[in-house]
């Protein structure tokens, strides 16, 4: 794996007029961020040995920095709360980034590691590696961004599964990941669970849940089933066995009820199942271990996560029915906020609650990480110049890293589909564009079948949408409007789910 550097941004306006075009970009944030957290109520209710690995190397870091009395002195002028900052991180299936706001939602700072490649045993070692760059994160922030800090909150890649000793925190066996299918327990699972719930897919966290019960290990009965974003949360706050009704979705939650069902809760294993909270909630303070390490305040807290593809919304700040949003990243993922509930595993479609609304989707295995795998950055960039988007492309791919699919396909052996090539790389880039804004067409035409709120606008957030041509060849696609979001990174969602943990501990 190659060690991309990675950045960090900090903007900082002291001596200097704000431009007017920030000033009413803020005002528009403040309007709409409002609307953010208000989606999220809080609910009712009450390993493995011979590890090596390769050293993380250390690489160039750039910051657009001021003297530290400029961090200082926006918590100036008599108004504590102005010091006050909200850090988020987005744990993605390539890499993590984290985002600094302050509370109108300004982002002070930013940065990105791709994950280090620790192996165990010829595997890659996914704990240890998102583990490592947690840490690396947190030393990344500089020590003036941190000692503002106030609140913390990040997110995950849905269904990615961990099983621990509910006493010691020790890993019981290695992640399950969200793109893992573990078909052996489907069976099972669609024997207790209702027709259809999104639970009946191998893909979801419950079908790993039944399935490594099934192996029968030692000591089964005194583990705990953690999601990414819980178990990395979990090393920084201590409290083990706590989630978010959005990561526990697709264990079998109920967000509707607030509760896991009866269905579930009767079944030998539901002892593994983690305490569910709304996103954002308050769950303790940063471990005073890691406060002194890194210079964290004293009172700073530590409050639930999400998916990464939730907090990618929440960034976009699509607050009304029929408002999307397209997360294009290393795999292909949609959301489209509706009135209506829409569930149904054989075409892996769920909805997360919103308050009292709906956010429903679905999350295909197509997307950045086959281009990736084709194209460098730079043939991608500049092949993407020579496309005419106006012109669509005869060629008909399904493009997938390896066999399987989600959505809008549940199928585990859905077979890549890549062939023919052309000669030129330009029809070739153009074909397999175009083939997956026809998977992301084929999702919202789903989705209005099943019921959803008819999409009418698509924002598009993750790498995918800094590529213009792609963006017009969505559009010409979908036949909806398709826009950049203003914030296209998850972790300026997770950063919102910071700040709405802070005001509700401060009681504003």
């Amino acid at each position: 794996a190659i060690q991309r550097s990675r950045t960090c941004k900090l903007l900082i306006y002291k001596g200097r007029k704000q431009p007017q075009k920030e000033k009413r970009e803020m005002l528009m944030l403040r309007q709409c961020h409002i609307s953010s957290f208000e989606l999220f109520q809080s609910p009712k209710q009450s390993g493995c040995s011979n590890s090596r690995s390769v050293s993380l190397p250390r690489t160039r870091f750039y910051c657009n920095l001021g003297r530290s009395s400029d961090f200082r002195a926006m918590a100036g002028n008599g108004e504590t709360n102005l010091g006050k900052l909200y850090l988020g991180m987005d744990f993605g299936t390539s890499g993590a980034r984290f985002t600094v706001i302050d509370e109108q939602g300004g982002i002070r700072a930013e940065g990105k590691r791709e994950y280090p490649p620790f192996m165990k045993e010829e595997s890659m070692d996914w704990a240890s590696s998102w583990k490592a760059t947690l840490f690396s994160l947190l030393e990344d922030i500089p020590i003036t961004v941190r000692s503002l800090v106030s609140s913390i909150s990040l997110d995950g890649t849905s269904a990615t599964t961990l099983i621990l000793n509910s006493e010691s925190g020790e890993l019981l066996c290695q992640p399950f990941l969200y793109n893992q299918s573990c078909p052996d327990a489907l069976p099972e699972v669609k024997s207790i669970a209702p027709s259809n719930h999104t639970v009946c897919s191998g893909f979801s966290t419950l079908c790993k849940l039944v399935s490594w019960w099934n192996l029968k290990l030692p000591d089964r009965e005194s583990a705990v089933l953690l999601h990414q974003a819980d178990w990395l949360l979990w090393l920084l706050h201590g409290r083990l066995g706590v989630s978010d009704y959005n990561n526990a979705l697709k264990v079998g939650y109920d967000p509707e009820s607030e509760s896991y069902p009866s269905w579930l809760l009767s079944q030998p294993y539901s002892q593994l199942l983690p305490v569910v909270q709304a996103p954002g909630t308050l769950i303790g303070n940063l471990k005073e271990s890691i406060r002194r390490q890194f210079g964290f305040s004293d009172d700073c807290i530590v409050c639930t996560g999400t998916t990464d593809s939730i907090a990618a919304f929440l960034a976009a700040s699509a607050t009304e029915p029929g408002k999307a949003v397209t997360s294009l990243g290393s795999t292909l993922a949609i959301k489209l906020l509706s009135t209506t509930r829409v569930d149904d595993a054989r075409y892996g479609v769920y909805s997360h609650r919103l308050d009292d609304k709906w956010l429903v989707g679905g999350a295909s295995n197509t997307g950045g990480a086959i281009l990736r795998q084709l194209f460098s950055d730079e043939l991608l960039e500049r092949l993407s110049r020579e496309i005419n988007p106006n012109v669509a492309s005869p060629l008909d791919y399904y493009p997938l890293q390896s066999s399987g699919e989600r959505f809008p396909i549940a199928d585990p052996n859905l077979v890549p589909r890549l062939l023919p090539r052309p000669e030129s790389d330009v029809e070739y880039l153009h074909g397999i564009l175009e083939s997956i804004a026809r998977i992301e067409g084929k999702g919202y035409k789903l989705l209005k079948e099943m019921g959803a709120t008819e999409a009418k606008e698509v924002l598009t957030a993750g790498g995918g949408a800094k590529n213009d041509k792609w963006i017009k060849i969505r559009q010409r696609v979908l036949g909806l409007p398709v826009k950049k979001a203003v914030h296209t990174e998850a972790s300026y969602g997770a950063s919102l789910l910071a700040l709405k943990g802070a005001k509700q501990n401060s009681g504003l």
